[in-house]
């Protein structure tokens, strides 16, 4: 090949290289909001209703899958399944479900998983903490318990928020029975309170009744799949699954009975007809904000990184039914608008989280599902 020949053939590789990267940008969707245009990549795929992902520091990724599996991402890669978790019961909406790191996790490599598991009368919530050794769960503790347990498939929560002072915080659904949210002497339908070793906080709201189970923070709640820590004030926020409308976003006070079921936004399923006393009740928490028809919320998340700084402070709650992110731009405990992203392009997204660099991650809940970074267009 003369220089003459090569020149022309670098002129044209060049030319179709360009062609193909002009290619692929067209095929790249972009979406809009009124603050700022993203796009979304796929970090990995191939992961099986997976329902929770943490950021180790090392820039990895922790992903639980619903059947019972937790993988670790490196390189667009997925490791075998981690070793060494509880016997885990897949059975409905339950299976291996959130996971958290310790506040302390550089220096202890502790983490916290909640799943489902048999016991006496069925199955239900409970939460292990352990050291993350290498591609194993090492000296797996289990620190809570729901109890009791039943045979039913549903509502079981189940996600895991640090406050401030390392004290853990747990939210539960009623398991498919809603007047179980009403028992104080039950776990179910509530939001759970705990040391980080399982004992009980000396400040909890019910623990000097003896009628009450000492862990239980908030009671009247149906089914909370998303908690988040305000960044400004520390409030707990969750969200909460209505039954046929009436998806919740609330703010969490110590011994707060947040209605469910003799209050809802929602109706029975199917046949539409009225649930509880109505919508309001003395004695009983409105939602700062709810959705009607439902959405079928399942996590939320306060953005305070940089990557979006117009979007810094809102809330974004996930979507499962109609596969959307709500942007919330919340003052004064009040949400003063909301905004529908994505509306469906990725399917079913089962969390939303903000990552250690600054963008937002989601993972969705299919058979061969994704977990996907949003970034801002340059």
């Amino acid at each position: 090949m003369d220089a003459k020949t090569g020149l022309i053939m670098n002129k044209q590789s060049s030319y179709f290289l360009s062609l193909m990267l002009f290619s692929i940008a067209l095929s790249a969707e972009t979406f809009t909001s009124e603050k700022h245009n993203f796009t979304i990549e796929t970090v990995v795929e191939g992961l099986e209703h997976p329902w929770s992902v943490d950021f180790l520091p090392d820039g990895r990724f922790l992903v639980t899958e619903k059947p019972g599996r937790l993988r670790i991402v490196s390189n667009g890669q997925l490791s075998d399944p981690v070793s060494g978790l509880p016997k885990i019961k897949e059975k409905g909406q339950g299976g291996l479900l959130d996971i958290a790191l310790d506040p302390d996790y550089a220096n202890n490599q502790i983490i916290y998983l909640s799943y489902s598991a048999k016991g006496k009368g069925g199955v239900g919530t409970e939460v292990v903490k352990g050291k993350l050794v290498g591609n194993e769960l090492k000296d797996a503790q289990v620190i809570f318990k729901l109890t009791p347990k039943t045979s039913k498939g549903q509502h079981f929560g189940s996600r895991l928020l640090f406050a401030k002072d390392s004290s853990l915080f747990i939210t539960l659904g009623d398991r498919g029975d809603k007047d179980r949210a009403q028992d104080l002497n039950d776990h179910a339908g509530s939001l759970i309170h705990i040391n980080k070793d399982g004992s009980i906080p000396e400040d909890n709201p019910f623990v000097n009744n003896p009628n009450a189970k000492p862990e239980i923070y908030t009671y009247g709640n149906r089914n909370m799949q998303g908690i988040a820590m305000h960044p400004e004030t520390g409030d707990i926020w969750t969200i909460e699954h209505g039954p046929q409308g009436g998806d919740e976003l609330n703010l969490m006070k110590a011994g707060v009975n947040y209605g469910w079921p003799v209050i809802t936004y929602g109706v029975n399923y199917v046949i539409g007809t009225k649930i509880g006393e109505g919508t309001e009740k003395e004695g009983m928490a409105q939602p700062i904000h709810y959705w009607v028809p439902s959405i079928a919320t399942s996590s939320l998340l306060f953005y305070t990184g940089d990557k979006f700084p117009n979007w810094k402070g809102n809330a974004f709650v996930s979507s499962l039914k109609f596969g959307q992110l709500a942007r919330l731009e919340i003052q004064d405990n009040k949400v003063i608008k909301e905004e529908r992203l994505i509306n469906g392009k990725v399917g079913r997204i089962r969390e939303v989280q903000q990552g250690l660099d600054g963008y937002i991650y989601m993972i969705t809940d299919e058979s061969n599902g994704r977990l996907l970074r949003i970034k801002p267009l340059e």
